[in-house]
């Protein structure tokens, strides 16, 4: 298999989603090694393979891993990639080695950028036609891979993720006295951000403090925005938050809204729910796994998100729901690779 992070050198959802399948398959006896960049892989974990990438653009740093891939491949039954960086690797160790190849689609380019850059358009395309069996995190994800590229895929869908809380309240350690509503993530355009920005200026009460975790190449432009809006004292940029308070953040909060224009599963709508707390959510994967009702699902625009907000405000309790394990995940890949072999 190759990755590109290892929990806890996490850079987003793929990187949990590699943790959990390695170690799963380890527990079940399978005989699985695992090819990372050397600067995220643990040390001294049998079956993961560190591989010095170097400078560069990911392209160029996936590259430098193809060799060492491929070597290992010529022993395997499978080789399993992940997303679009794994065609260069997984292309050439098809070509070199009597192998199966797997590749999960986690998200599109389509997905992530509002402009999708050409090469990685094309690179998804080949790998769509090259690959010889299709694994998608979600009917959402597998239907925009069919439509846009042709391929059919098979749906497992994430684990859900939980966060373990301490009884910390943020919201009284950040002076909070009204209603507080949590989002984080990166600040991209994908995760649609501004348009929570600006329902904090359509709300009708005033007595509600957005909490935004998390950088990104947006956030000097978001902090800009709100100005503009005259909404500046009614949100707090908290920044990076680690891992041992995320889930304080989540409990904290009344509400976590996620205003993403794509999101093909949607693990901090999992983290939130494992906290207790109630989520506002645009069309994401998780919620074809939910039960009706579970999440106020909104569309991605400002007049939406707040009309949500003011509805979750007033739910009272926490959401019901029997989460997806990883151990099911775990045996669905299992069960998987059976069939390919």
């Amino acid at each position: 298999m190759l990755g590109w992070g290892f929990p806890p050198n996490v850079s987003g959802g793929l990187d949990t989603h590699v943790g959990e399948l390695f170690d799963g398959l380890s527990d079940r006896g399978v005989d699985v090694e695992l090819v990372l960049p050397a600067e995220y892989a643990p040390e001294d974990r049998p079956g993961i393979v560190g591989v010095p990438t170097g400078d560069g653009d990911i392209t160029t740093r996936v590259g430098r891993m193809s060799s060492t891939f491929t070597e290992r491949a010529k022993t395997a039954d499978i080789v399993h990639t992940h997303d679009w960086f794994g065609y260069g690797p997984g292309s050439r160790a098809k070509a070199e080695a009597d192998v199966e190849w797997v590749t999960t689609f986690h998200s599109l380019s389509t997905d992530r950028n509002l402009d999708p850059p050409t090469r990685e358009v094309e690179t998804e395309r080949r790998l769509a036609e090259r690959a010889d069996h299709h694994i998608a995190v979600s009917e959402l994800t597998a239907s925009h891979v069919r439509e846009q590229y042709g391929a059919d895929c098979e749906v497992i869908y994430n684990g859900f993720s939980t966060c373990e809380t301490t009884g910390r309240d943020f919201k009284s350690e950040l002076g909070i006295e009204g209603g507080m509503l949590f989002f984080v993530g990166r600040h991209t355009d994908q995760k649609g951000i501004a348009h929570l920005v600006y329902a904090m200026e359509k709300l009708r009460r005033d007595d509600v403090t957005l909490v935004i975790g998390g950088s990104g190449h947006l956030t000097e432009q978001l902090r800009r925005f709100a100005e503009l809006l005259g909404v500046a004292d009614r949100i707090e940029w908290v920044g990076y938050v680690p891992e041992e308070v995320l889930g304080d953040y989540y409990a904290s909060a009344d509400l976590f809204v996620s205003p993403s224009l794509a999101e093909p599963f949607g693990i901090t709508i999992t983290e939130a729910l494992s906290a207790g707390t109630r989520v506002v959510a645009t069309e994401s994967g998780v919620n074809e796994v939910l039960p009706e009702g579970c999440v106020v699902e909104v569309e991605p625009e400002s007049g939406s998100i707040a009309d949500g907000i003011e509805r979750g405000l007033a739910l009272e309790g926490a959401p019901a729901y029997d989460p997806v394990t990883w151990d099911e995940v775990v045996e669905e890949t299992l069960a998987f690779y059976d069939r390919v072999l």
